[in-house]
């Protein structure tokens, strides 16, 4: 079996600026959606001639980019895939991350010298399939988060001439590899279209029909306090029941909160990377088109240490998953990785992405060198006495708060986020300096 010794870090590009954040802070590669065609249209801010100066950017670094065309395609879209395919590729990316059958073999045939990744969405699970997808021109599979370390290896044990990328950190799906029809039931929202809403991460709560309004006024109560649910409420196959299967049986439950029967933890396999590279992985991918570029920034510096200790033989190194966990998530896991999550993959407590440890606070825009001023965009509230850390691809500067400066010189006690305020620092900031607030209660 032929090893990696440094696998590619491949971090998501939600727009230009993530992009460049990405790459200032360790990643390799980027991949970056095609509007319309990619399964992150409504948090995609690129357009043809940003794409272009992306790809001129990119390659100006020595580093790659590539470009997902992802959705299941309907008919009135082949067309306009096509051609837009054939567009871009005329750019020179280097790769398309694609899921169609149909439009994938199309495309190869348009575009013979194109490199085509196969995306996690076509749920690509076994070796098989993998030949399949080899012999019709794939060069690289984007494996499902489903799988465990040792399918992932058995698959590179039996087809080793096929690159294998793996996704390492980020949000994971009710459904296989975002393969789900929850969004578009409730909203009308094709998440194989690129326009999910996430709904299975809403609040749900249970509710009983019982036939008659009188029976269901009855038990209401005005101004009531919360009372738990009165029996058992359990999910089950319906088609075995009656032939007195014992199967598995899923208790539905909720507290005076609700319940988020759907909602997965956030996938992190940064103390796993050697498992991975062991086992025929060349690629660690990172989800998160749409989140911040402190995200991006981040997340690309951990995982960027953790492959350098990992290319160098140095052991693991715990400061790299402290640093992950000071992003905003949904409480983090090995996934499927090691053994199947089961309940302990489920957040029950709620479906947004919290702050544990850090927030971000701003992003570095100017410095006044006369009076020591650095001018931040702010994305929260700060007030004074906070103990801020400077990020840059670096290192980490922790100074506390002592004044704060609207843009005019006016001295504020607070500022809030969404606008620009000015902080003395005892050094000059470089243009990829960001800045996140030590939460006190971490």
């Amino acid at each position: 079996m032929t090893l990696t010794p440094s696998p590619e870090l491949l971090m998501p590009a939600g727009n230009f600026e993530k992009l460049r954040f990405a790459f200032a802070y360790g990643a390799d590669a980027v991949y970056a959606g095609v509007p319309i065609f990619s399964l992150r249209a409504r948090e995609n801010d690129f357009t043809k001639e940003i794409i272009k100066e992306a790809i001129e950017y990119t390659h100006s670094l020595g580093k790659r980019i590539y470009l997902t065309m992802n959705i299941y395609a309907h008919n009135i879209k082949i067309n306009k895939f096509l051609d837009a395919f054939c567009e871009m590729a005329d750019m020179g990316p280097d790769g398309f991350i694609m899921t169609d059958p149909g439009l994938i073999n199309k495309s190869v045939k348009l575009r013979p010298e194109s490199i085509i990744h196969l995306s996690t969405q076509a749920n690509a699970t076994n070796w098989a399939t993998i030949e399949f997808w080899r012999d019709i021109g794939v060069k690289r599979i984007i494996l499902p988060r489903e799988l465990s370390i040792q399918e992932m290896a058995t698959i590179h044990e039996k087809v080793p001439d096929i690159e294998l990328e793996a996704f390492v950190h980020g949000a994971i799906c009710i459904a296989y590899s975002g393969r789900c029809l929850i969004s578009n039931y409730i909203n009308h929202r094709d998440a194989n279209q690129g326009t999910c809403t996430n709904s299975c991460r809403w609040e749900f709560s249970l509710a009983v029909d019982k036939g008659s309004l009188l029976e269901a006024e009855s038990v209401h109560t005005e101004n009531a306090d919360y009372q738990p649910l009165a029996g058992k409420y359990l999910a089950k196959e319906a088609s075995r029941a009656e032939q007195n299967y014992v199967g598995q049986q899923f208790e539905m439950d909720e507290d005076e909160h609700g319940t988020y029967l759907m909602n997965s933890k956030d996938l992190c396999a940064v103390e796993l990377l050697e498992d991975l590279r062991e086992a025929g992985i060349c690629s660690f991918k990172v989800e998160g088109r749409s989140k911040s570029v402190y995200y991006a920034a981040v997340v690309a510096r951990a995982y960027r240490r953790a492959i350098e200790d990992l290319a160098t033989g140095r052991p693991f190194n715990p400061e790299n998953l402290q640093e992950l966990v000071s992003t905003s998530n949904r409480t983090l896991m090995t996934g499927f990785m090691k053994k199947r999550p089961q309940e302990y993959g489920e957040n029950f407590e709620d479906g947004a992405s919290l702050p544990l440890t850090h927030r971000f606070a701003g992003q570095f825009r100017d410095y006044d060198s006369a009076s020591g001023l650095a001018l931040l965009d702010l994305k929260n509230r700060l007030e004074i006495g906070d103990t801020l850390e400077w990020i840059t691809p670096d290192e980490t500067t922790a100074v506390q708060v002592e004044s704060l400066f609207k843009p005019n010189g006016s001295r504020v006690d607070v500022a809030h986020g969404g606008l620009q305020c000015q902080i003395p620092v005892p050094f000059e900031p470089n243009e990829f300096t960001l800045v996140r607030q030590v939460l006190k209660s971490a």
